[in-house]
C-alpha cells in the first residue's frame, strides 16, 4: 500500500534541506513539476513494455500464453507491493534512490528478453531442472521488475513533494494520471511499434535505453543539488556502464539471434522470418536432407512423415462427393497437394491467417516442389482471413471441410476447436458433407482428443475418431514449443464428421469392407449415433500411406482410448487443457 508524504506540522524542520522543505531546482516549480510528471509518464511506459514482453516472449518460448500471463502479472504485481514498501527506508534519499532505480531496472528490463531466450535455447534440451530453465527466470524477472517498478512510486511522491508541497491527495491523483497515461502509451507502442518494427529483443534493448536516459536525466539534472558528489559520480558512471551494456547487446543482437536460432533449430536454418503474424522457419530441404517448417518454434511439418499425416488427414474425407472442397489453414499447401490429386475436385478455396506462410511455399524451392506446386493450380483460390471470422460470412457451402490448424493447446487456436466454431462449419457443408479435423495426438493427450470429438458431435455433427500411427517425428504435436528434446507423440488423431447420414461404401463397425467402415453405437456423449464412412474412395488416387483395413485397425484402436463423460469446450468456457 502507498503511504504518500504527510506534510509537516507547522515550526517542524523538515526532513531536507532548502526552505520550506522545498528543493534547490535548476528551473522554475511549474517547470520542475512538469519535468517530473513527465518522467513518471515515461517510466510508466517503460515498465509496461517490460511486462508485455515478458508475457509475449514466455507465451512463444514455452507456450499457453493465457498461463504465462497469468503467471508474470501475479508475480508482478505482488512485487510490485512488495517493493513500495521496501522503498520506504529510501524516501529520505528519494532522489539518489530513484536514480539506482530506474538503472537498475533499465538493465534487468532490457537485458530480460535476451536472457531469456539464452536460457531457452542452450539449456531448453538438457532435461531435469535445466529444462525449465526458462519458466524459473521468467519468475525471476517478473518478481526483479515488479519489485523496482513499486519502488518508483513513493519515491516519486517524495519527488514531487520537494518540488512543490501540496495536499497529498492531489500529489497522488496527479502522479497517477501520469504514470495511467504513461502505461497506456507503453502498451500501445509495444504491438503496434516495437513488437513489429524492432522484435522483442531490440525492443527491450531500447526500452531500456530510454528508461535509464529519462531516469538518470531527470535525478542529475533536477534534483543533482540533493546529491553528494560522490553520489552524482555513482549515478553517472552507473548510468553510462548500463547505456554502454544496452547498445552493446543492441550492436550485436543480430550475431545472437542467429546463434540462438542456431541452438534451436540446428545448423540447417535456410529461411528465418517474422511475419505479421509468427515466426516462420526452414531447415533442409537441400542435399537430401527432410525439410522442417517451425511456426513460432513448433515443429509444423516434418518432411520425413507429412505425407502420413496429411494423406490421413485428407483422403478419409474425399470418400464421397468433393467437387467443392474448403481447407482451414494449411497455408504449407501440403493438404491441398492431397486434394488436389482427385480429378473431381472443380474448386478449392483455402482460408489461411498468415500470408507469409502461402508465399513461403509459393516461392520457396524446397517447399513448393514438396507441395507439388499446389499454389499455381488454377483450382485453388487462397483467402487471408482468421478461420472463424471467415465462417461467419462464408458465401457457399462445400462437399468437403479440411480442418488443419494449429493445435488447440495454443491459445490463440482455441476459438477454432469451440463447439460455436464447428456449428459454423456445420452451416458450410452442403447435404451429406464431410469435415476432417486434425485433434493432436491420441496416445499422450487423450483428453485433448476426445475432446475434441465431444465438441464436434456437440455441434450437430456425427463423428468417427480415428488415429494413425508410425510417426517419425515431433510434427504438430501440441501447444509447447517442439524443437529440442521434447518426447514426440508416436501417433496423429484425426476426427471425420458429417452432418447427415451419408451413404458411404463400408459396413457397419461390426464388419468391414473394401473401403472402410462406419461408426455405431454410443457417441462420446453417450447417445446413438451413425458416423460418416471411413475408408477411401475406390476411384480417387491411391495414397502411399493407407489402406482401409489399416484405417479400421486404428479406428478401432482410437475407440479403445475413450474418455466418458468430457464436456464439449466453448468460446467462453475452453476445455483443452491435459
Amino acid at each position: 500500500m502507498i503511504e504518500p508524504h504527510a506534510p509537516a506540522p507547522p515550526g517542524a524542520p523538515p526532513p531536507w534541506g532548502g526552505v520550506q522543505g522545498q528543493a534547490r531546482l535548476p528551473v522554475r516549480q511549474g517547470t520542475g513539476r512538469f519535468l517530473v510528471l513527465a518522467g513518471v509518464f515515461v517510466c510508466a511506459a517503460c515498465g509496461l513494455v517490460y511486462e508485455l514482453e515478458l508475457v509475449a516472449l514466455a507465451s512463444y518460448l514455452i507456450g499457453d500464453s493465457v498461463t504465462q500471463a497469468s503467471v508474470v502479472l501475479s508475480v508482478m504485481v505482488f512485487a510490485m507491493g512488495i517493493g513500495s514498501l521496501a522503498a520506504k527506508r529510501l524516501r529520505p534519499r528519494a532522489a539518489a534512490g530513484f536514480g539506482a532505480v530506474e538503472a537498475a531496472l533499465a538493465l534487468v528490463g532490457g537485458y530480460s528478453a535476451i536472457a531469456l531466450y539464452a536460457v531457452f535455447a542452450w539449456t531448453g534440451d538438457w532435461g531435469g531442472v535445466w529444462g525449465d530453465g526458462s519458466r524459473y527466470l521468467l519468475v525471476a524477472f517478473s518478481l526483479t521488475i515488479g519489485l523496482l517498478i513499486g519502488a518508483e512510486v513513493p519515491l516519486l511522491m517524495e519527488l514531487i513533494q520537494r518540488v512543490r508541497r501540496q495536499d497529498p491527495g492531489g500529489a497522488v491523483a496527479d502522479l497517477f494520471a501520469a504514470d495511467y497515461v504513461g502505461a497506456l502509451v507503453g502498451g500501445l507502442a509495444f504491438p503496434f511499434l516495437l513488437l513489429p518494427w524492432l522484435g522483442q529483443l531490440t525492443g527491450a534493448l531500447l526500452t531500456g535505453g530510454v528508461n535509464a536516459l529519462v531516469g538518470g536525466a531527470l535525478v542529475l539534472g533536477l534534483f543533482r543539488k540533493d546529491l553528494t558528489r560522490r553520489a552524482r559520480w555513482a549515478l553517472v558512471i552507473a548510468n553510462l556502464l548500463v547505456l554502454g551494456l544496452l547498445a552493446s547487446a543492441a550492436v550485436l543482437v543480430d550475431d545472437f539471434e542467429r546463434a540462438a536460432r542456431h541452438a534451436v533449430y540446428g545448423a540447417e536454418v535456410r529461411v528465418a522470418l517474422q511475419t505479421g503474424v509468427q515466426e516462420v522457419v526452414l531447415t533442409g530441404g537441400t542435399h537430401g536432407r527432410p525439410l522442417d517448417l517451425f511456426l513460432d518454434g513448433r515443429l509444423r511439418v516434418s518432411g520425413r512423415d507429412e505425407r502420413r499425416y496429411h494423406e490421413a488427414l485428407v483422403h478419409p474425407a474425399m470418400n464421397g462427393p468433393h467437387a467443392r472442397v474448403l481447407i482451414l489453414g494449411g497455408g504449407d499447401g501440403l493438404a491441398a497437394r492431397e486434394v488436389l490429386r482427385y480429378p473431381g475436385v472443380r474448386h478449392v478455396d483455402e482460408v489461411e491467417l498468415d500470408a507469409g506462410v502461402v508465399r513461403l511455399a509459393r516461392q520457396d524451392p524446397a517447399l513448393s516442389q514438396l507441395n507439388e506446386h499446389a499454389y499455381d493450380d488454377p483450382r485453388m483460390h487462397v483467402m487471408t482471413s482468421d478461420a472463424f471470422h471467415w465462417l461467419r460470412g462464408a458465401p457457399s457451402t462445400y462437399d468437403v471441410v479440411i480442418s488443419d490448424l494449429p493445435d488447440p493447446g495454443i491459445t490463440a487456436s482455441t476459438k477454432l476447436y469451440s463447439q460455436e466454431f464447428y456449428g459454423l462449419v456445420r452451416r458450410v457443408l452442403a447435404p451429406g458433407g464431410r469435415l476432417a479435423v486434425h485433434a493432436g495426438p491420441v496416445e499422450t493427450r487423450p483428453r485433448v482428443f476426445w475432446t475434441i470429438d465431444t465438441t464436434i458431435h456437440a455441434a450437430g455433427l456425427r463423428t468417427v475418431p480415428y488415429r494413425v500411427g508410425g510417426r517419425d517425428s515431433g510434427f504438430a504435436a501440441g501447444p509447447d514449443r517442439t524443437a529440442g528434446a521434447s518426447p514426440a507423440p508416436h501417433d496423429w488423431g484425426f476426427v471425420l464428421a458429417s452432418g447427415a447420414e451419408t451413404s458411404g461404401t463400408g459396413l457397419s463397425s461390426t464388419g468391414l469392407s473394401s473401403t472402410g467402415l462406419s461408426s455405431t453405437g454410443l457417441s462420446s456423449t453417450g447417445q446413438s449415433s451413425t458416423g460418416p464412412s471411413l475408408g477411401l474412395d475406390p476411384g480417387g488416387p491411391r495414397p502411399r500411406t493407407l489402406t482401409p483395413a489399416a484405417l479400421a485397425a486404428d479406428a478401432r484402436a482410437a475407440s479403445r482410448t475413450r474418455i466418458p463423460g468430457l464436456l464439449p469446450s466453448t468460446l467462453v468456457h475452453p476445455r483443452y487443457s491435459d
